[in-house]
């Protein structure tokens, strides 16, 4: 069974290649930085290519690895930018408290009365903490949230909403 490039999750990046033999440096958005070659083939964006993956060495921001199908240091260079995704599936199930963020990227933003603020429309981190970015017609402009529990009280991934519960001077 194939899935769609909707039931993967984004685990890492080719951020270039690494020696002359086809290596790449990987960049893995894994908690477990080394899981990233545990979830079996990972996929091109548009699902056209898959890898196999090997770790082979840590490297000084990243990891090396062998992809199945690239030999050369020009097929690894091709390659750099590229995002990787594994099948959703195969990735560990989350506690109720924690969500992949394409699960949030689309929900519902609701006030705490129920009057839609808009949608999310991305989710950041800049290492301080993730924030959903927000966009809809009721807000002058693009509303960036920290995304914690006293902002964000309920999520209900099922029904396609969340809750938020702005901030004095955000709304």
């Amino acid at each position: 069974m194939t899935a769609d490039k909707e039931e993967r999750i984004c685990v890492g990046a080719i951020a270039g290649a690494f020696g002359v033999q086809g290596e790449v440096r990987l960049k893995s958005f894994c908690a477990e930085p080394t899981a990233i070659a545990e979830y079996g083939l990972l996929y091109t964006e548009d699902g056209s290519r898959s890898f196999k993956v090997r770790l082979t060495r840590p490297l000084s921001g990243g990891l090396g690895a062998r992809l199945s199908g690239v030999a050369t240091k020009e097929e690894a260079d091709a390659l750099k930018g590229t995002n990787l995704y594994a099948d959703k599936s195969r990735l560990p199930k989350l506690p109720d408290d924690e969500y992949y963020y394409a699960d949030l990227i689309g929900l519902e933003v609701r006030d705490p009365g129920g009057a839609v603020i808009g949608k999310v429309a991305a989710v950041h981190n800049h290492g301080a903490g993730d924030l959903l970015e927000i966009r809809g017609p009721a807000l002058k402009e693009t509303l960036l949230l920290p995304f914690t529990l006293a902002n964000v009280p309920t999520v209900d991934i099922a029904a396609g909403v969340l809750v938020a519960d702005l901030p004095e001077g955000l709304d």
